[in-house]
């Protein structure tokens, strides 16, 4: 449902393709929506038949005829009343941690080597979030404010921090298994020894 919004979001500040919905979601938001081809256009197609998004055919000579989206009174209103709503709050799911809490399984060594791959792959995405602010730069007069801006930033900042806070934890993490360090900062280990 989100992809709906971000799609009235990117239509509210002016009139794209499905093309170029494709590149400002690639360039300002994929760093915390991701969003491939076939899921705009199958997006699009479905708010245009709830008439929250209109299509234009623009005609062109030299290319293929394009498909040009905006947003219609209806779509303006529902993405208002989205913004101004609670941010959602839902069930936390997390794979990676899955994988963690039964990772006891595997060998010390195993583990290692599957957290370093990890580490390696984040810092890898924090040089991909340091690359944000030059991609986003094409599109950055679509925002028509600093203070537009500003908002399209924090996200971005608030991604860093999280990966950053990640990246650190995993460095802890295997620190502490090299080392054989198996306690805990919440007094588990004290409450199991007690039994």
């Amino acid at each position: 449902m989100s992809l709906d919004y971000a799609i009235l979001g990117f239509l509210n500040y002016q009139p794209l393709s499905g093309y170029d919905l494709k590149k400002v979601f690639d360039r300002s938001v994929k760093h915390f929506w991701h969003a491939d081809q076939s899921q705009i256009y199958r997006t699009l197609s479905r708010l245009t038949s709830e008439s929250l998004v209109q299509m234009e055919v623009v005609k062109q000579s030299e290319h293929p005829d394009r498909k040009v989206y905006s947003i219609t009174p209806a779509g303006r209103k529902k993405l208002r009343i989205w913004l101004s709503a609670p941010f959602p709050q839902g069930e936390s799911h997390s794979t990676p941690l899955v994988q963690v809490f039964f990772s006891g399984q595997l060998t010390d060594m195993e583990l290692v080597e599957k957290l370093n791959a990890t580490l390696i792959g984040m810092r890898h995405q924090m040089e991909q979030y340091e690359m944000v602010p030059e991609k986003v730069q094409e599109f950055a007069a679509l925002a028509n404010s600093q203070r537009e801006l500003f908002y399209w930033f924090l996200t971005l900042e608030f991604g860093k921090r999280s990966l950053q806070m990640n990246i650190d934890w995993l460095e802890s993490v295997i620190l502490r298994i090299r080392n054989q360090d198996y306690t805990t900062d919440i007094g588990f280990e004290q409450d199991m020894r007690m039994k």
